[in-house]
């Protein structure tokens, strides 16, 4: 996607603090964290959303949820961390590219919003 800001990170046109990078999958710093620890875990291919990743590439996101785990256990450990995507502009999504917050470091309050 040519004006898609994930992809253009992706691909290294835009700057970003990545934390890891491989073939499939892109994790970065989110530039207005909401936790001491505010990780974004999204795909390097182009899925808009969720439900277009389970259709088209469903083996990507257990890629995507095992990563979130990994990290999820790295810096939330024994306390705990949350994991969220949020799909379409009613649920909050402001990048159309699938992608997972990882927040921890902090008691996550209930209800988020």
């Amino acid at each position: 996607m040519n004006d898609c800001l994930f992809c253009k990170i992706a691909a290294g046109e835009i700057e970003a603090d990545i934390l890891y990078k491989d073939e499939q999958i892109l994790v970065l710093k989110d530039i207005k964290p909401q936790a001491p620890v505010h990780l974004l875990v999204l795909p390097v291919e182009h899925h808009a959303n969720l439900g277009e990743a389970a259709e088209k590439a469903p083996a990507l996101l257990t890629a995507l949820l095992t990563k979130c785990a990994a990290l999820g256990l790295k810096f939330g450990g024994d306390r705990g961390y949350r994991v969220v995507a949020n799909i379409g502009r009613d649920g909050g999504q402001t990048v159309e590219h699938l992608h997972f917050h990882l927040l921890a470091g902090r008691e996550l309050l209930w209800p988020p919003g």
